[in-house]
């Protein structure tokens, strides 16, 4: 009599996952989740992202695409494949295989993490789970967010992390704007028990070719903060050097790039009117939280945070001091800002400085209005503002141009010919030298 004997469940869902077989499910649809989504469908998975606005879900189901560094190609590829589709219900948790969370980590008013995403996700997956499946953390967190938070409420379903169920951290890595081959940046994977890790690195083996597998869960969460704190500081140095430049009287831009010939030991950083996007501005917060808690003080990393959100004052200080070399005032004055996206070429405004600037030079009674070709409209502080055509009778007719997001749409050359006067906060003028041009 032949007996048949059943493989364990980890070595079946690993087959699934080197078969390309194994179910997926997305949670959040925006710029981490859906890139991330698109890879995995384009490797062979069917893919579902869990998204609770109804209007992204609707977009994917349509094939149409709502993230700038996606093309709609790549979309519409996948949908009709049948490999990736959208839902704004939990229920398909149920019959996945593997879960990745990929949702929002704000802070709070009071500068500390808000992981109530993070905890909403779980919550609903272990109202939906089974035995078998692997649960991905992607969000940026602090170090024993996976172990702390997420494992304790999968676990109180009554599945056991490394037994029944495996659990992970890999921090995501998508740099919007960036035409970067997904598969080429390597994937940072942790896990606290062995099974969690193999089945997380074979996972993510799928679509990156590198994956470096780290100790523990934490030591993921560490890597993520690590990268971006490194960024921070650095900025916040080079922003610091920017004040002092502006002080003396020397060029920031010429000492910057004439130090970055050095082909060793050095890497350059430049100055701007203060980082944005989600990572740099918020992880350091992070950090420097989960550093409190062990009643270390973390004084470099809140000295870089501090320098650098001090830079849309700077700016503001900069342009009124301009306004006032060429008899002019900061009050009544119409300001016209270029860019409002944190960074050049993206549609992103998350902590973007645009948000600290208007409000400044509001308070100083400026009239501001702004120009962005991937902004449409902008809401600060509760008001919406919509973006202003860019053309010669609009740079003629304000007294200041302020360029704060170095995008490729906007013709420099006219700007610098039809704005009366010019506060460039990203050397894009480095070679105007008229009157009326000015750089951080």
């Amino acid at each position: 009599m032949e007996v048949s004997v059943t493989r364990p469940v980890d070595i079946q869902l690993l087959d699934r996952i080197q078969q390309r077989t194994a179910s997926v499910a997305v949670i959040g649809g925006g710029y981490v989740g859906l890139t991330t989504a698109v890879e995995l469908a384009r490797a062979g998975f069917g893919v579902t992202v869990i998204e609770l606005d109804r209007s992204k879900v609707a977009a994917l189901q349509a094939g149409s695409n709502y993230i700038d560094h996606l093309s709609d190609g790549a979309i519409s590829e996948v949908v009709r494949s049948g490999r990736l589709q959208a839902s704004a219900s939990f229920l398909p948790l149920a019959s996945t295989d593997v879960v990745l969370i990929c949702v929002p980590t704000p802070i709070t008013d009071h500068h500390a993490p808000d992981l109530s995403f993070v905890r909403a996700a779980a919550e609903q997956i272990r109202a939906h789970m089974r035995a078998g499946q692997l649960v991905i953390l992607e969000s940026t967190t602090y170090p024993g967010t996976t172990a702390e938070l997420l494992k304790p409420i999968l676990e109180s379903a009554g599945l056991v992390v490394g037994r029944d169920i495996w659990l992970a951290f890999s921090p995501e890595r998508t740099d919007p704007g960036n035409k970067r081959p997904f598969a080429t940046i390597p994937k940072v994977v942790g896990a606290d028990d062995p099974e969690s890790s193999r089945l997380a690195t074979a996972f993510f083996q799928t679509i990156a070719e590198r994956v470096v597998t780290v100790s523990s869960a934490a030591a993921a969460e560490m890597v993520k903060l690590y990268e971006n704190v490194f960024r921070n500081i650095n900025i916040a140095f080079a922003n610091e050097v920017a004040l002092l430049c502006d002080r003396i009287g020397l060029d920031v831009w010429e000492i910057i790039d004439a130090a970055a010939t050095k082909p060793y030991g050095f890497m350059p950083f430049y100055p701007g009117p203060g980082p944005g996007g989600h990572c740099i501005p918020v992880d350091p917060i992070y950090l420097a939280w989960r550093a409190q808690q062990f009643d270390l003080p973390v004084r470099f990393i809140e000295l870089a945070t501090s320098i650098n959100l001090s830079m849309p004052r700077h700016v503001c200080n900069k342009l009124a001091g301009l306004l006032n070399e060429h008899g002019k005032c900061l009050k009544g004055a119409r300001i016209l800002v270029l860019g409002v996206a944190y960074k050049r070429n993206i549609s992103d405004v998350r902590e973007s400085p645009a948000l600290k600037l208007i409000p400044l030079l509001r308070e100083n009674h400026a009239v501001v209005l702004y120009s962005d070709p991937h902004v449409p409209t902008l809401r600060v502080e509760g008001e919406l503002m919509e973006s202003t055509p860019l053309d010669e009778d609009t740079l003629a007719s304000c007294d200041c141009a302020v360029i704060l997001t170095d995008h490729s749409a906007y013709d420099y050359e006219a700007i610098a010919r039809h704005a009366p006067l010019i506060m460039d906060t990203r050397n894009v003028l480095r070679d105007v030298t008229r009157p009326g041009v000015v750089r951080l």
